[in-house]
């Protein structure tokens, strides 16, 4: 999975700050993190595995969205396009590099003697949010279009803390950017449909 996203990240992200993102995207724990502690793809490697599934989701969602169902082959995305689609899919969950800990806890085994095992627990150094700390991750490197910050701030939806608080912004944001919708539908598709089962390995 690192060879595979770094594939597409060398492919398409090439804009001024990429390389320079990408060289402090390996001096971090992104290729051996999970994607959670306990609910999907919680074993290392996962958060670039789930990063991979969200590009691929939306990668075809962008396609669809842009293809005329009657014409008779798909849309063919710009490099622009395709460096968006990129940005959106394999860096909006940036946020939690460096963001997790592993903690040994007792369990029973099925000998019913108790044993440790690892588990993984959130140690956040730099909680600043999630969306809105990927966004402010990746400008310290990059800059972004009005768009994509729109698409990575809000891809967690209506399970956003913000929203859950009673903020209307994500609601917003949908209705004017089309691709924080995309992203947001992307990152459910990965999630419960391409990650389903795998809640541990």
């Amino acid at each position: 999975m690192k060879e595979k996203f770094l594939e597409i990240y060398r492919m398409w992200i090439t804009r001024p700050g990429s390389h320079e993102f990408l060289e402090w995207l390996r001096s971090t724990d992104f290729f051996n993190a999970p994607a959670s502690t306990r609910f999907h793809l919680s074993h290392p490697g996962g958060l670039v595995e789930h990063s991979i599934h969200v590009y691929e989701r939306l990668l075809r969602l962008y396609r669809a969205e842009h293809t005329d169902p009657d014409a008779s082959c798909k849309y063919f995305l710009t490099s622009e396009e395709m460096e968006t689609v990129a940005i959106c899919g394999l860096l909006h969950d940036i946020c939690k590099v460096n963001f997790y800990d592993v903690e040994m806890r007792n369990r029973k085994n099925e000998q019913g003697q108790w044993e440790k095992y690892p588990f993984y627990v959130v140690n956040d150094q730099l909680p600043y949010g999630h969306g809105e700390k990927s966004v402010y991750i990746i400008s310290g490197f990059m800059k972004l279009s009005r768009e994509e910050t729109m698409a990575i701030r809000w891809h967690m939806g209506f399970s956003d803390s913000e929203f859950k608080a009673g903020g209307y912004s994500v609601g917003n944001a949908f209705e004017k950017f089309p691709l924080a919708v995309l992203t947001h539908v992307a990152d459910l598709q990965a999630s419960y449909l391409d990650e389903a089962g795998e809640v541990s390995r």
